[in-house]
């Protein structure tokens, strides 16, 4: 019961904040379970130092929770984050990140994912999240 790539890119333009989606966040794959997006580097999303700030990468893993548990409900329904943990592991420079979520646990009034942000140009993970969201609908 899982959405297209096209469905996934209509929620993430349809659903998001201005400032989430001037992240330049894009639907690679869904599948029944899970969702992979691409955060294109940008420098404007760098902090001192030149490496892609935290904040962007929590709200990259955030947004592609929605994906992953709209492709696991069959559609996009309301839903709201009860909680998100992020590990940062290392620094992403010059490089998109692959942001891949994955739903652990799908209830009627819950669900669950856990995230993985993976430096594209390195292979490495560069974080891991979890999150909790409340299904309002």
């Amino acid at each position: 019961m899982t959405i297209t790539t096209a469905e996934a890119d209509k929620i993430l333009s349809a659903n998001f904040a201005p400032w989430v989606l001037q992240l330049g966040l894009s639907v690679e794959a869904v599948a029944d379970d899970r969702a992979i997006l691409r955060l294109p580097w940008s420098d404007a999303l760098a902090r001192e130092g030149g490496a892609l700030s935290g904040q962007a990468l929590m709200a990259a893993a955030d947004t592609a929770t929605v994906i992953a548990v709209s492709a696991a409900r069959g559609a996009y329904g309301p839903m709201t984050t009860v909680q998100q943990s992020t590990s940062f592991q290392r620094a992403v420079t010059g490089s998109d990140v692959l942001i891949e979520a994955v739903v652990t646990k799908l209830g009627r009034r819950m669900a669950f994912a856990d995230i993985t942000l993976t430096d594209e140009a390195s292979g490495e993970i560069a974080a891991r999240a979890s999150t909790v969201y409340a299904l309002m609908g």
